[in-house]
């Protein structure tokens, strides 16, 4: 088959360090590519692939402090896609709505992924404004707030099955991973180790919009318990993760997927979880970790933590949440797009 992958300017594809859109762009064209498909990715020219890159701008636009426009590289996107569309079976874009107006009016099967979250209130009035277009949900909880969209399939991200594998190592601290902002809490992540006494790494990453958050909140509560440590890479989550107890993902918002859970469970770290968004999906309560309520819960959890076993969280990666079968889920999808739309109608009736 051949196949577009269409990903967003802002980050290299693989991403140099933060970037969770990006990594499963990546992970998904290099299965795509190991299982033998014709595979084209749009994406910055210092993007690393086994496909075809088709770089539509030099650096990642994150990466560039000359770049202060950053909707004029995705108008030079969209335009290079649409001209070179009739080269595809199918194309993927990983762009929210961007694809909408322009790729409706044009014969190839297109689909969007849907990575962010769906519960902003001017969403709405753009999806029904806009032509429909197929779109995936990387979690059903994700779709609740846009029921108006028209989702063709929930697809729940992956990772290589041996990019984190588990260390033998010593679980002395419990884990933070991600980036420092209010939806995500590492304020209660610090009470929550605190109270259980035992100390607290957070590999997280501080953007220039939560600057203060972190100077306010965050950093007088640091201290030899709680460390930050900043963004680290894939190359050192194994023996982060493998060396924590538990990782801490105390959200305060609906997670649309939550791909730091996933990373854990490959490393058979079980995950303690406030239950928002799409936590209940990804984390079976009592065998990949607890999903909790409040930081009381989460202290009890973390003291009965051993419980669980990592050999058996490893195992659950590998039955639900490698590239492969992610690969093979939008596989399927594309192979429904590319059926002609009478024949799809009779088929659904």
């Amino acid at each position: 088959m051949r196949i577009a992958q269409i990903a967003p300017l802002t980050e290299a594809v693989p991403p140099k360090l933060y970037g969770g859109t990006e990594r499963v762009v990546s992970f998904l064209t290099e299965e795509l590519v190991a299982m033998g498909h014709d595979v084209t990715l749009f994406a910055s020219g210092d993007s690393v692939t086994r496909a075809k890159l088709e770089a539509v701008w030099p650096r990642a636009l994150r990466l560039d402090p000359t770049i202060r426009d950053f909707m004029g590289p995705h108008m030079l996107l969209m335009e290079r896609v649409r001209q070179m569309a009739h080269e595809f079976d199918v194309l993927h874009f990983h762009m929210d709505y961007w694809p909408a107006s322009l790729f409706s009016r044009q014969g190839v099967p297109f689909v969007t992924t849907l990575h962010g979250r769906l519960d902003l209130p001017e969403l709405r009035p753009v999806f029904a404004g806009l032509p429909p277009m197929s779109v995936v949900s990387i979690s059903d909880s994700q779709r609740l707030p846009l029921p108006e969209a028209n989702f063709i399939a929930t697809i729940h991200h992956g990772l290589p099955e041996y990019l984190l594998t588990p260390r033998p190592t010593t679980q002395d601290y419990v884990a933070f991973l991600g980036r420092i902002c209010p939806e995500k809490r590492p304020d209660r992540a610090i009470r929550i180790a605190r109270a259980a006494g035992v100390n607290l790494r957070l590999a997280a990453k501080v953007d220039r919009a939560d600057i203060d958050y972190h100077e306010s909140t965050i950093k007088p509560m640091l201290g030899p318990d709680a460390d930050l440590i900043g963004e680290i890479d894939d190359r050192n989550k194994p023996e982060f993760l493998s060396g924590a107890k538990a990782l801490l993902m105390p959200i305060d918002w609906p997670e649309p997927f939550g791909l730091v859970m996933i990373e854990a469970m490959a490393c058979g770290t079980p995950v303690i979880a406030y239950g928002h968004g799409s936590v209940p999906e990804i984390i079976e309560d009592g065998v990949t970790g607890f999903i909790v309520n409040s930081e009381e819960e989460a202290v009890a959890a973390l003291r009965r933590i051993d419980d669980l076993s990592r050999t058996r969280i490893r195992a659950e990666f590998e039955r639900r949440f490698t590239a492969r079968r992610m690969a093979e889920d939008y596989l399927d999808t594309y192979e429904r797009l590319m059926v002609p739309k009478s024949d799809r109608l009779r088929l659904v009736g």
